[in-house]
């Protein structure tokens, strides 16, 4: 009968314990910021780029050395209803790749340790236009989704530069598109909102721009050189 007694009273302080800690209400912070019509606010964040390569031979592939660069930016936000948002993210994106060649595209010529090597360093004016689908606020946070095309400005761009790879130039064009999808959470604290997001990024056309030698070892065998990348981004508005 004690021990009966126990267990009664045991379940019943769990119980009462228990509501307590799931109906007690929560603070709600900035509880109207996404009614407004419009929002602004900053970026910072990490990125690391790659190239997606289509051959026009069986050689081996060009092997993509890559580095971690830094996005810093700003955000305008339209709100469509209480799920979509537009947002126009202009930013400037810092990346730095190396490729790295394998002796057979030098197959019956003469070279070097350096000519095995190209550096590639990108500073993009990024500016991408994304639809933003979120679901409902749960307390003090919002997971969403993100897709939408970008445009970038490439201010590292040699592609008018008359040498190529023959002088030691690996030329990239200036104008490039891309689409983007991503994934994050707002987090609404006190005082602003905090979101985190991850976020993929596709290049859609060629960067790369020839050589003068059709058959040059360095652009001859390859079909297209595309950007692709992954953007870890911290904002704040």
């Amino acid at each position: 009968m004690k021990n009966l007694l126990i267990v009664i009273t045991f379940l019943l302080t769990f119980q009462a314990s228990n509501a307590q800690l799931f109906s007690k209400e929560k603070v709600i912070n900035l509880e109207n910021f996404d009614k407004k019509f419009l929002t602004w606010g900053y970026y910072l964040g990490l990125n690391n780029y790659d190239f997606n390569f289509d051959y026009n031979q069986n050689l081996s592939d060009i092997q993509t050395e890559k580095f971690i660069g830094f996005n810093v930016g700003l955000i305008g936000d339209m709100r469509i209803n209480d799920y979509f948002n537009l947002r126009l993210e202009p930013g400037l994106v810092v990346s730095n790749r190396t490729l790295r060649y394998q002796p057979d595209y030098f197959q019956g010529q003469a070279f070097e340790d350096n000519d095995l090597v190209r550096e590639v360093k990108s500073t993009y004016i990024h500016v991408p236009l994304l639809l933003k689908i979120s679901s409902k606020r749960i307390n003090n946070l919002k997971p969403f989704i993100v897709g939408g095309i970008s445009t970038a400005l490439n201010l590292s761009s040699n592609e008018t530069n008359p040498d190529d790879n023959s002088a030691g130039q690996f030329r990239t064009k200036k104008n490039m598109y891309f689409y983007e999808l991503g994934l994050g959470i707002d987090f609404y604290l006190h005082w602003f909102k905090f979101t985190p997001s991850i976020r993929g990024v596709f290049a859609l056309n060629d960067e790369l721009v020839r050589d003068t030698d059709p058959n040059s070892p360095w652009t001859g065998n390859v079909t297209s050189m595309k950007s692709r990348g992954v953007f870890l981004n911290f904002t704040f508005q």
